[in-house]
């Protein structure tokens, strides 16, 4: 396939497009503005300055992938360009920089859908100085646009997967060209880096994963921990769960409270633990969920609104089994306040979600099957002694519980943790000095 038959075909299937877009925008929540004017690279206004170094960084994972790099480019006097493909995405960037964007420092923008045109406007209107695409996010109409409008672009913390790579190879010269058109592409591991050039990318470097660079919340890990030492609960956080994967966490709950009732502890004796799925349009779901369940719970928003660590706060969580995690942008005080991470996105086949953020609290962490978004981050960590592997939502639960009990376990595979994640910082600082060769003196 061609850019012109791409480009022919994209419009056609436009319709159809559009109204996918459109469904997942009403399952998910927030402002998506499916049709809005700047998806099709349509402004009004003044244009603004020129020179921004562009960041795209297309949802909320690899929003939150970024930060440490974002950061660390606006720390080197650049304005910054963020833009996105979805409403979480945005909305952690809103979060994550308020003060920046409040001080005219990074703007935001929609990435538009990937018409000649769409793009071709967008270029026009922002002019950026580079552009820096996260992870995999390589549409040809834009590459395309970049070139011709004389925007270097570089391909940073990239990773490609065995079934991206065949789909790549499928569309033929198109693909090729784009990844070709790259002047830096900065692979996460060997095997990304291989596929990649396999794929059309020349000039790969191995530069790391931009996750392990992350800078934690500093306020946020000591209001955890302090909610944790007042209220006296051993705790699980079960994190970032997706589609499908709370059911079977309720239910894998439900079975171990029975358990512990049935033995004849107290509630306030049994764990605690956290459910929080990853995105927001399902926070009602598993509310529904475990209402169903007969598990009481209380929702973080709730704690906040009393107090957060506050008196009012702790006593709400005395005897329930489970807090709701209904916030965003507050994964530091959840890993915090808990001694040991399950890490959802792996119990069905849905890739795996990021897991270091808890590794670096010095938490041991549960994964499923299902990992192939962190294939060579999981088998580092699982070198390292800083995971465990199982096979499904009731083991993770119970080998969870064993953890509890056993204080040298915890001790050992947090120290691992938290060395693994060290031993493998340094890719944001890789990827910097690259964007200030890419941009010369």
């Amino acid at each position: 396939m061609n850019r012109f038959l791409y480009s022919v075909l994209i419009r056609v299937l436009s319709p159809a497009l559009l109204a996918w877009m459109a469904v997942r925008a009403r399952k998910a929540g927030g402002i998506w503005e499916v049709c809005g004017a700047a998806r099709f690279g349509r402004y009004g206004g003044p244009a603004p300055a020129p020179g921004a170094i562009w960041i795209h960084a297309v949802s909320l994972g690899e929003t939150r992938a970024a930060q440490p790099f974002v950061r660390a480019v606006l720390d080197r006097g650049h304005r910054v360009l963020l833009t996105h493909l979805t409403a979480t995405g945005r909305a952690e960037g809103a979060r994550a920089f308020a003060e920046d964007i409040a001080q005219g420092r990074l703007a935001q923008a929609w990435l538009p859908y990937d018409f000649p045109g769409a793009t071709r406007r967008f270029m026009a209107r922002h002019r950026p100085r580079v552009g820096v695409l996260i992870e995999r996010e390589v549409w040809p109409n834009l590459i395309h646009a970049a070139g011709r409008a004389g925007v270097p672009m570089m391909l940073a913390s990239a990773r490609m997967s065995d079934a991206s790579l065949r789909q790549s190879l499928r569309m033929g010269p198109i693909m090729r060209e784009a990844y070709g058109r790259f002047q830096a592409v900065y692979a996460q591991s060997l095997p990304d880096a291989q596929r990649l050039e396999r794929a059309g990318a020349v000039a790969v470097r191995v530069s790391g994963n931009f996750k392990f660079d992350l800078r934690l919340d500093g306020e946020r890990v000591a209001r955890g921990r302090a909610f944790a030492a007042r209220l006296g609960r051993k705790a699980v956080a079960i994190a970032s769960t997706r589609e499908g994967e709370d059911a079977l966490f309720i239910q894998a709950v439900r079975h171990q409270i029975e358990r512990a009732r049935q033995s004849g502890a107290e509630p306030g004796e049994q764990a605690l633990f956290y459910l929080i799925p990853r995105h927001p349009a399902r926070f009602e779901e598993a509310a529904e969920g475990l209402r169903q369940a007969g598990l009481p719970f209380v929702r973080r928003s709730e704690l906040i609104e009393l107090g957060d660590g506050g008196t009012s706060a702790v006593q709400a969580c005395r005897d329930v089994p489970v807090i709701l995690g209904d916030t965003l942008g507050e994964m530091a005080w959840y890993y915090a306040a808990c001694q040991v991470a399950i890490v959802g996105g792996s119990f069905a086949p849905l890739g795996g979600q990021n897991f270091i953020e808890a590794s670096a609290l010095g938490r041991p962490v549960l994964v499923g099957p299902h990992t192939a978004n962190f294939e060579q981050a999981v088998a580092d960590a699982l070198a390292a002694g800083a995971i465990e592997r199982v096979d499904g939502a009731d083991q993770a639960v119970q080998r969870a519980l064993h953890w509890l009990e056993d204080a040298r376990c915890l001790a050992r595979m947090g120290d691992a943790g938290s060395h693994w994640v060290r031993q493998h910082a340094g890719a944001v600082a890789r990827v910097v000095n690259g964007l200030e060769d890419v941009l010369g003196p």
